[in-house]
């Protein structure tokens, strides 16, 4: 992409107002604990206390809005304290510029580095130091410092008390979380409707897992509904994808896939129903067409083998997703009223019931008959479905214990060439280059400069010139408006401190919806708040527009200078994840040559399988994010085209999709050990890291030795059906994406025969075409 492309998209980007949904009870809940900041300290120390106080609270309410699972009164807290501190130790300082620059320095390249604990940390931290430069020009003696320090942790505790007193949604981000995994599950239930091989996206399972990890307190308090759902959704989508794919045994078309697209149909309405009950918190109320879909009797006589098997899953576990989801003890006789009449109770539990009598048949190594599972007691809401023993809860650390991990974190990234280390440089020299610049000249207020500097700058680039057109852009709408206000109201201090209270209001309710929004609304706000303290508006309009074009401009540049681009390193991300999948796919391989390994036999539990997983996961997750990140840059690709990415992705993608299919098939712990599954599944795991090795040098990777060790396997004999025909299919598959990597990866031009083809047969690569007939190896 050119720079003149690129610039055109970020500024698109910066300029884009979004359609989200606002909060407002959370935008009033924020901005009347401002305005009870503000009035108290207007009242008790006057309005230089009270414009500390309110940056302060103003502060604290924006840090409740980011996407963080941790308690808001937390971050409320530590946003109040932490500008508390800095204010206090700046304003210690202010007086001596070399000593001042030193202490700015310093705070900048930490809050640069804070990016690398996370999002949140890195915003709070950034909105400190960017905050502090204004704080610190308002005290004029050591004890007013000390006195605005202190209001501005009252203000983080007044916005923390307000939290506790006046909730909205207290668990809703949890439960948005929990809903949109299962409605993702959903939608890619009716996608494998039209596509038995559609792709799925992870994400919302992951968005899930961190929304699952609770503190002590959270745990005990935690709604019943959501315990346990999350691992159950975990194991639904493997099940949906095997039942689907024609590569497990149901054709492409015939009457066993009108079958499979019935039960793919219920299995949505099942979960969208489960997930509009978990998102509201309502009871559950599952469709009985659904419900009645699981209870026909002959899809045992349609269906045979694996997808049967995976049809008996599904039902299971959608029955214990709806029993979850119900989250309340029902006695036995109103459960086995309910067995009588499935699909029509709206109670709490019953669809929950309706589902387990749409079982038909015994769960394995279950009581088998329906009054036995009618008279079983309920699982309490923190127990897991089937077993009767309480989960325990994923435990987030505390504040306190947070502190280590996120040094431990900085500490990891402190590298010449980690983003995160160039992103903490390139802001402090421009937050010091800008202040001193805005000394320099003469305009008065010269901390506007770096201030927007180190608003504006993030670690990517797309981020930081969005950002800084959408900073000045707003910066403009904003001025504009509060002056039109101040010069025709003439506001004096209680009005003027009024003004500033809507526009924060404002700035609270539309701040998902865009950054021009937020920016415009945020710079009437520090009009009218500064005007609350006496200045005029003369004398901070014009300075402010000119420096935050200084402030904007400068940051711009820095990252031309000295960037930190995601497209050369994209080769490394692609490795990353072609690593994490070959470790999970050899981890599942391993299950069937030992089905003993697992002591509770379950398709996710095993930890070596769970753990890969979860890596892969997250390895995923950097790449997409590179990717996302490379499009917009103005840089030529190194060795990995788009094209080449692309078929790269699709190749990765399908490497773990075929492992995802041989999870959902674990063996019996009873069923015979496979050893040529050993041998496949070291030779895998060996050829994927060396393979990972040749793609960040730029290199194409061979896989001689997973095709030795699947020869080897052949040559000893395999059985028909069983576990051991199972893992046979999934390793030829494996080895056709691998295959089909290198082939995305090998873009040099193949030799011309006499002939005028690219090879012989037809063939445009050494290992041959992939096998057009296996659905699993296409993607």
């Amino acid at each position: 992409m050119s720079w003149l492309r690129a610039l055109r998209e970020t500024t698109r980007s910066g300029l884009r107002v979004e359609r989200k949904r606002l909060e407002p009870l959370i935008a009033l809940r924020g901005a009347v604990g401002l305005a009870l900041v503000i009035a108290v300290s207007l009242w008790a120390f006057g309005p230089g206390a009270a414009a500390s106080s309110a940056f302060g609270a103003f502060q604290a309410a924006i840090a409740t809005f980011q996407r963080s699972w941790r308690p808001r009164p937390e971050l409320a807290l530590a946003s109040g304290t932490s500008l508390a501190v800095s204010t206090f130790l700046g304003y210690l300082t202010i007086s001596h510029l070399v000593l001042f620059l030193a202490l700015l320095v310093v705070w900048t390249f930490l809050a640069g580095m804070s990016w690398a604990a996370g999002p949140t940390i890195g915003l709070i931290a950034s909105s400190n130091v960017a905050i502090m430069l204004v704080t610190v020009t308002l005290p004029t003696s050591v004890a007013q410092a000390a006195g605005h320090a202190a209001m501005m942790i009252v203000g983080g505790l007044v916005q923390a008390v307000l939290i506790v007193l006046f909730p909205v949604r207290r668990w809703g981000a949890h439960r948005d979380a929990l809903a949109d995994a299962l409605a993702s599950e959903a939608d890619y239930a009716r996608r494998l409707h039209q596509d038995p091989v559609a792709a799925f996206d992870p994400l919302p399972l992951m968005e899930a897992r961190n929304a699952a990890a609770v503190t002590p307190r959270q745990a005990r308090s935690r709604p019943a509904e959501l315990h346990g759902t999350r691992g159950l959704a975990e194991r639904i989508r493997p099940v949906l994808a095997s039942l689907a794919d024609p590569a497990m045994g149901v054709p492409p078309e015939g009457r066993a896939r009108d079958r499979v697209h019935e039960l793919l149909d219920s299995a949505a309405a099942i979960l969208d129903a489960t997930a509009q009950a978990i998102r509201h918190g309502t009871p559950v109320s599952l469709p009985p067409n659904a419900v009645a879909t699981f209870k026909t009797p002959d899809t045992g006589s349609i269906l045979t083998g694996p997808p049967y098997r995976a049809a008996r899953r599904l039902k299971t576990l959608l029955e214990d997703v709806a029993e979850t989801a119900a989250g309340a003890q029902e006695d036995p006789p109103s459960r086995l009223r309910t067995l009588l009449a499935v699909g029509r109770r709206t109670a709490t539990t019953a669809p929950a019931v309706g589902m387990r009598a749409a079982r038909g048949g015994a769960r394995p190594k279950e009581s088998g008959t329906l009054q036995a599972q009618a008279s079983a007691p309920t699982p309490t809401p923190a127990a897991t479905p089937g077993t009767g023993k309480p989960t325990p809860p994923k435990l987030r650390p505390t504040l306190l214990q947070l502190i280590p991990a996120a040094l431990h974190a900085m500490q990891r990234e402190l590298h010449r060439g980690s983003p995160i280390t160039r992103h903490a440089t390139r802001v402090t020299a421009v937050a010091a280059t800008g202040y001193l610049l805005g000394t320099w000249l003469p305009l008065g207020h010269g901390y506007w400069a770096p201030l927007t500097s180190v608003m504006v700058m993030r670690p990517d680039f797309s981020q930081t010139y969005s950002r800084a057109v959408a900073r000045f852009a707003g910066t403009l709408v904003g001025v504009a408006l509060a002056t039109g206000v101040v010069q025709a109201a003439h506001p004096d201090t209680n009005l003027s401190a009024t003004l500033a209270v809507i526009s924060a209001a404002s700035m609270y309710l539309l701040m998902r919806t865009g950054q021009i929004a937020a920016q415009a609304c945020t710079a009437a706000y520090v009009v009218f708040l500064l005007g609350m303290g006496g200045e005029e508006w003369t004398q901070t309009v014009p300075e402010r527009v000119l420096l935050t074009l200084l402030g904007g401009l400068l940051a711009v540049l820095a990252y031309a200078v000295y960037p930190a681009w995601e497209t050369p390193r994209l080769r490394t991300r692609l490795a990353d994840w072609l690593a994490a999948l070959g470790t999970y796919a050899s981890a599942v391989v391993s299950r069937y040559a030992d089905p003993t390994a697992d002591p509770t036999a379950g398709p996710t539990t095993a930890p070596d399988v769970r753990e890969a997983l979860l890596a892969s996961r997250t390895a995923r997750a950097s790449w997409h994010a590179a990717v996302a990140r490379a499009q917009d840059e103005p840089v030529r690709h190194r060795g990995l085209s788009r094209t080449a990415a692309e078929d790269a992705e699709d190749a990765v993608a399908q490497l773990g999709r075929v492992a995802m299919l041989m999870e959902a098939h674990f063996p019996d712990r009873e069923a015979p050990p496979v050893p040529a599954a050993a041998r496949f599944a070291e030779a895998l795991r060996t050829a994927t890291e060396q393979g990972a090795k040749a793609v960040r040098e730029r290199r194409v990777p061979r896989w001689d030795a997973v095709r030795e060790a699947l020869e080897a396997w052949d040559s000893a004999g395999i059985p028909e059906g069983g576990p051991e025909a199972v893992v046979r299919q999934g390793a030829g598959l494996l080895l056709n994406s691998l295959t089909e990597l290198s082939e995305a990866l090998d873009t040099a031009v193949p030799p011309m025969t006499a002939g005028g083809s690219t090879r012989p047969n037809g063939s445009t690569k050494p290992n041959g075409p992939r096998n057009p007939k296996d659905s699993a190896a296409r993607q």
